[in-house]
């Protein structure tokens, strides 16, 4: 796969896989996570979003509310930050960067 073919998708936002994967096959709604979590509603909304990303704390939070591990959830927002930033800029970077390996 070509440098332009791995920028050519949209990269999978965290908060679309707590919503779709975990959320609604749960029943459970973003106010009662919240709850859970011990933090403001408005903040499971804005991950659910788009508008804010998975923090350190956050990912420990979800861990241990869901079952799943702080790794998972970090992994994810660093894969769709990687990947939005290669999307935008990797052209630019490309052309910029020199490389120190002959």
């Amino acid at each position: 796969m070509t440098a332009v073919e791995q920028r050519s998708f949209e990269p999978l936002q965290p908060g679309e896989v707590l919503l779709e994967e975990y959320l609604k096959p749960l029943g459970i709604s973003q106010n009662r996570l919240a709850l859970s979590m011990r933090v403001p509603a408005q903040r499971i909304s804005e991950i659910i979003n788009g508008k804010r990303s998975i923090t350190a704390d956050t990912a420990i939070r979800l861990a241990k509310v869901i079952g799943t591990t702080p790794e998972f959830w970090l992994s994810l927002q660093m894969d769709y930050d990687l990947q939005k930033t290669k999307n935008k800029f990797g052209t630019q970077i490309d052309n910029e960067v020199l490389s120190i390996h002959a």
